[in-house]
């Protein structure tokens, strides 16, 4: 900002790229933990059915269990998609141990 960006970009060009992976992550564990927590989500929803009250409904009906196990599916693979758009945003391809990542090994002394 003391180079005369407004504050708009110096957040999209400076603070956002800093916290990104935080926010997926963020945003990542928040949808998964909203399917564990049932309660609140009874409390909150009010008569509307959600993802979370539906399979909790339909879990209790032995019928209906291969509907579930179809919505429980359909939930992974959108879990699976931003996980794997996370991953590529954080540089997960980047590992240790590749030739890029290794530590080189130490040299060899060779006696004069």
């Amino acid at each position: 900002m003391d180079l005369g960006a407004d504050g708009w970009h110096t957040f999209w060009h400076v603070t956002f790229p800093a916290i990104r992976t935080a926010v997926v992550a963020g945003a990542l564990l928040a949808f998964a933990l909203s399917f564990d927590e049932i309660v609140v989500t009874n409390f909150t929803s009010g008569s509307e059915i959600t993802i979370p009250k539906f399979i909790f409904n339909n879990m209790r009906q032995p019928r209906n269990r291969p509907i579930v196990n179809v919505v429980a599916v359909a939930v992974i693979i959108v879990m699976v998609i931003p996980v794997y758009f996370a991953q590529r945003l954080a540089g997960a391809g980047d590992t240790a141990g590749t030739a890029t990542g290794a530590i080189p090994a130490p040299a060899e002394e060779t006696a004069y």
